[in-house]
């Protein structure tokens, strides 16, 4: 896989870092990945885009999902998720996740996360959609990514690791044969570093997280602007299932005009006996699946839609007023707290909810060892698509996911010698190959996406939303053949122009499945077809900035390329 040549309009890099991996992301993916590669003897740096702390790991409520309790196994949680991928998962990505996840998990203690503890001193596991057992470990009631963040970050703290902060990655950066060779970055604010520089390095890590941004109403942070994925579709990488976004069944719903990111209400508030009901107070989830609530979150997020549209309503209601204020103050504190902060008292009337855009089950492409088709790049995290999630992630996977991975990766750099290359990084272009987008644009892109590519898709709205992101980006781009001129290089522009790059991936895709399957659900198709479409549709970026789009020949998950990864 060579790389396009595409790059973002950006100043020269007026610094650098050399290092034998440079990891981009400080969730449980990029902070797990450093840490191994530390302890393997590589130098590793972190770019954030924020501070530490502040990516999505932090918001996530439900918690971890292993098989650590009495009577669960490997086996169970391979079969649940496999039922919630429905029908594209890759059969030994999962075996992997479920295999290794509970020493995962236990090596994430031996960190320092502080999960709940029941009476007898085992963890406290309780249950969530699509599960048939107890096996989400939490930490806080319903504070377990921050506890996660917590551990990890004290960690990478306590070694001494190198961090640079408030860093936007920019773009990926190559030798003369194709291979990894850094990243180019923007240093927000004054420090250490200030402006565009690089970090020279064999190999890079991607754990950027998702691209909820992309959508008006998510759960996902503001950082949440598919950095990774349009910088690794710029680099030549293959990105693959994008179409699949799932929208979390019950946001807070704070009204039809709210945008940004959403309180989220974790699905362990069903998993502990919430009920979800119209505003008559019927159970509406009775009878539409054998879990009820608990189903998976695909078939949750439908039947709220589906009564919404029957009864002309904005949301839903999730009625838990039967656990009492020690429950919720006990169990749920930080969503108590969230809807109390916005005028909703969950211990004495019920929560409205209504689904948001919440996680992207693709991603870069990848096989089991994190690799992805450009070599010495690696993928970890909700920016991967290792194959776990199929067509609809099940509950608590992705930390486990981002665990499991992000080990397997730092193992693969140490037993490769990838990092005894020293890179050779071509120059970066003269002439900007990139335009960028006002940004204003990110608004205009988020409508365009919640309206033609939500949670209810036909061909209509998905042609209709291609029509308008390809005079966006038809705009930007005559601007620049004609003239020269682009916007002005920034934190804004460049957020933008990745958005909109990622939303044009998301949408042909969304337009060439031809089913409703998993969290993809087209009005027009309702009907799931495993015939045509149980195989999964790739995209790359051309030079020309144009998308070509393949859909492999069967159901297996397409590994990368073997000579992309000859190092």
């Amino acid at each position: 896989m060579t790389s396009t040549g595409i790059r973002l309009h950006a100043p020269a890099p007026g610094w650098s870092i050399d290092a034998d991996v440079v990891v981009v992301g400080s969730g449980v993916a990029g902070l797990t990945a450093a840490l191994r590669c530390e302890a393997a003897g590589l130098t590793t740096v972190v770019v954030t885009k924020a501070r530490l702390d502040d990516g999505s790991t932090r918001w996530a409520q439900g918690g971890i999902a292993a098989a650590l309790g009495d009577g669960d196994t490997p086996e169970q949680h391979l079969d649940d998720t496999l039922v919630a991928g429905a029908g594209l998962c890759d059969e030994e990505a999962v075996r992997i996740l479920v295999t290794e996840g509970p020493d995962a998990v236990r090596r994430l203690i031996a960190t320092g996360a502080r999960f709940d503890e029941s009476g007898d001193g085992g963890l406290e596991l309780t249950r969530e959609g699509g599960h048939h057992r107890r096996r989400i470990a939490h930490a806080g009631g319903d504070a377990t990514g921050a506890e996660i963040s917590r551990a990890l970050v004290e960690a990478v703290r306590a070694r001494g690791m190198r961090t640079v902060e408030n860093a936007l990655v920019l773009d990926l950066l190559t030798d003369a044969e194709g291979r990894t060779a850094g990243v180019t970055l923007h240093v927000m604010g004054e420090g250490q570093h200030d402006g565009v520089g690089a970090v020279h390095a064999p190999a890079v890590v991607l754990a950027t997280g998702g691209m909820g941004q992309v959508f008006s109403a998510t759960t996902n942070p503001a950082v949440s602007t598919g950095d990774g994925v349009a910088l690794a579709l710029r680099a030549g990488a293959e990105v693959s299932d994008l179409e699949f976004v799932q929208f979390h069944p019950t946001v807070l719903f704070l009204g039809p005009d709210a945008e940004g990111q959403q309180p989220l209400v974790s699905e362990a508030v069903r998993g502990e006996g919430a009920h979800l009901v119209d505003a008559d107070g019927v159970r509406f989830m009775l009878g539409q699946h054998e879990l009820a609530e608990l189903a998976p979150r695909d078939v949750v997020a439908k039947g709220i839609v589906r009564r919404m549209l029957e009864q002309d309503a904005e949301h839903m209601y999730l009625d838990a007023r039967h656990f009492g204020a020690e429950m919720w103050e006990n169990r749920f504190p930080t969503i108590l707290a969230a809807c109390r902060a916005h005028g909703i008292d969950p211990v004495t009337e019920p929560v409205p909810v209504a689904p948001a855009a919440h996680y992207a089950s693709g991603g870069v492409r990848t096989d089991s060892r994190g690799r992805t088709t450009v070599p010495g790049l690696y993928a970890c995290g909700e920016v991967a698509c290792t194959g776990v999630h199929g067509a609809n992630r099940l509950a608590s996977n992705s930390l486990l996911e981002g665990l499991v991975y992000a080990e397997r990766i730092a193992a693969d750099i140490a037993a490769t010698g990838l990092h005894t290359r020293v890179p050779q990084p071509l120059p970066t272009a003269e002439r900007p190959a990139h335009p960028l987008l006002p940004p204003e644009a990110r608004l205009a892109i988020q409508r365009i996406m919640t309206r033609g590519a939500g949670v209810l898709r036909s061909e209509e709205s998905l042609a209709e939303a291609a029509d308008r992101l390809h005079r966006l980006h038809a705009d930007a781009r005559d601007a620049l053949d004609e003239n020269g001129k682009t916007a002005e290089p920034g934190v804004d522009t460049w957020e933008a122009t990745n958005l909109l790059c990622v939303a044009r991936v998301l949408v042909e895709a969304a337009r060439r499945r031809e089913e409703t399957r998993g969290c993809h659900w087209r009005e027009d198709r309702p009907e799931r077809d495993d015939t045509a479409w149980r195989r999964h549709i790739v995209v790359r970026l051309n030079p020309d900035r144009s998308l070509a789009v393949r859909t492999t020949d069967t159901t297996d998950f397409p590994p990368t390329l073997p000579q992309a990864q000859e190092q």
